[in-house]
């Protein structure tokens, strides 16, 4: 993990050539600015969420109840990150996982997607940069500044003496991992990854005591 202007983030992980708006199973996680442990703390194997963390659960849920191609399937709200399983489905079809070789092994989980994908042709360098409407990366957008506004309508409520969040101080670091989904075999192990995150804090790869 980097720094940028004093502060850590996560580097880009995106695949080149995939369109983030395509029908598929994507393992999400975004964490917290510094790995703040700002959501809540795990009591006896279970996370316990702070004021901040039940923000965040409230808007993630609203999240999809707003865009209809999305759908949550499991999910887990740490200590200062956040683990999805989040589905494309632009048509009414049956979503078929089962698709191709995944990029979990040996029961350890990635949590970037550089699996090897049908290419999917970008027509110039330039719509590498641009949100496609109904993407991963539009959702992650949206739900980053709604996020930074909610908390700070909290600060102002309750006369917080912490500095406030905008685009140049945001809650979450500004960028995420992503992992797509490959066969079944992947998501079984991810989704159980993400079930039993709490149970395994002590040893998780963001727990602050572990760096």
């Amino acid at each position: 993990m980097v720094k940028f202007k004093g502060k850590y983030r996560i580097e880009s992980n995106r695949l080149k050539g995939w369109d983030y708006s395509s029908e598929a199973m994507y393992f999400i996680t975004i964490v917290t600015q510094n790995r703040e442990c700002n959501l809540g703390k795990i009591v006896n194997g279970k996370m316990i969420l702070s004021d901040f963390g039940k923000i965040i659960k409230t808007e993630w849920l609203e999240s999809f109840d707003i865009r209809h191609e999305l759908f949550l399937d499991e999910y887990v709200i740490m200590p200062n990150h956040l683990h999805a399983i989040v589905i494309i489905k632009n048509r009414i079809t049956e979503f078929d996982a089962d698709v191709d070789n995944g990029n979990v092994d040996n029961g350890n989980v990635e949590t970037h997607g550089r699996a090897s994908l049908p290419i999917i042709p970008i027509p110039s360098p330039s719509f590498q940069l641009y949100r496609l409407p109904k993407s991963i990366s539009s959702f992650m957008g949206g739900f980053k500044s709604a996020i930074n506004s909610k908390i700070d309508d909290y600060i102002d409520e309750h006369q917080l003496q912490i500095p406030k969040y905008n685009r140049n101080n945001h809650f979450f670091q500004p960028n995420y991992h992503d992992h797509i989904i490959r066969n079944n075999e992947s998501y079984q192990k991810i989704k159980n990854y993400i079930i039993n995150n709490p149970k395994k804090w002590v040893d998780d790869t963001f727990n602050n005591f572990n760096k």
